[in-house]
């Protein structure tokens, strides 16, 4: 467990601090090599009795210098920290990306940041880790740098997945294809969107099926092809199976797009509460029916779909590890 997770905007560790293994990135997702980068990140500061510490950045880096290709975040600031509680890490250090920050060389950044601010001893990057203006410094500068600056470099190998290196960039591809299971396994988890359940127009209610519209946090999260899931969702102590429907409501002309959540076991009031969704497994695309009549039809199946999925034991994945 963290003992600690700096918020947006720190700009070191506690003056008593004396001596860490530092990495750094942005680390949206928090997937499955980046969990390999935190895993000997501990390991090594373990061994040489430092502190352990992630230095990433909010809002993303091209958010500030390319807001145009700016990609939508895995994960949210607060989502990333509740993930790094399980990391094993010491500190977790958000700094504020700004324009200033990203002018900064490579070798600026490693001596007026990560040395003057994180009592840098050792550090641990992956292999394709890019820092500096417009990301001119790489694993073998941050080699050369560290010589000169008396820090020892661990460079961290890929983690693969179907012979392709674990990355946002496909996460985030398979994402927006639909693939939830696909992101899973490179994540070690099921994706997830959390929001507050917001009132809607009444109508699921009206059809047999009570639905919970949720207000997804943070405008830059992603949020995967619209269509039908089957999912989880997390809530106050209770964690409940459902569907999930995403994007237009074609059947009704004028409706908005919406995020509403379908609970097989739950019947009560969640207006206001904090929810959280994973995804597990898309079982269709959103179409347009006829009737209303005809929709509901449509939605008993999804239900059955839904309980079916469910019945065979499938399981979500945390962090490499299947979770009946």
């Amino acid at each position: 467990m963290s003992r600690r997770v700096r918020t947006a905007g720190s700009h070191g560790l506690p003056p008593q601090a004396k001596g860490a293994a530092v990495t750094v990135g942005t680390f949206d997702g928090v997937h499955r090599g980046h969990w390999a980068v935190l895993k000997r990140l501990c390991e090594v500061a373990a061994e040489e009795g430092l502190l352990s510490v992630l230095v990433t950045f909010d809002p993303h880096p091209l958010k500030i210098v390319r807001p145009d290709i700016a990609p939508r975040l895995l994960t949210t600031p607060n989502e990333k920290k509740e993930i790094l509680t399980l990391s094993g890490l010491d500190y977790a250090v958000f700094l504020s990306f700004t324009r200033s920050l990203s002018l900064y060389l490579p070798e600026e950044f490693v001596r007026d940041v990560l040395l003057t601010h994180f009592a840098i001893e050792r550090l641990v990057v992956g292999y394709d880790h890019g820092f500096g203006r417009d990301r001119s410094g790489h694993v073998g500068t941050m080699c050369e740098i560290g010589a000169r600056y008396g820090f020892e470099v661990e460079v961290v190998g890929p983690v693969l997945m179907n012979n392709d290196a674990i990355s946002s960039s496909r996460i985030r591809s398979a994402l927006q294809e639909g693939d939830v299971e696909r992101a899973a396994r490179g994540l070690g988890r099921p994706y997830s969107l959390s929001g507050v359940v917001v009132h809607g127009d009444g109508r699921g209610r009206m059809l047999g099926f009570a639905t919970a519209n949720v207000s997804v946090s943070g405008s830059d999260k992603l949020l995967p092809r619209e269509g039908i899931y089957a999912v989880r969702a997390a809530f106050r102590t209770h964690l409940g199976e459902g569907l999930l429907h995403l994007g237009p409501r074609p059947t009704f002309r004028g409706s908005p797009p919406s995020i509403e959540l379908h609970l097989l076991d739950f019947d009560g009031d969640l207006y206001g509460e904090q929810v959280r969704v994973e995804l597990l497994t898309r079982l269709r695309d959103v179409q347009p029916f006829a009737s209303a009549a005809q929709l509901v039809e449509q939605m008993k199946r999804d239900r059955e779909a839904a309980l079916e999925f469910f019945a065979k034991g499938s399981g979500r994945l945390y962090m490499g590890h299947k979770l009946e």
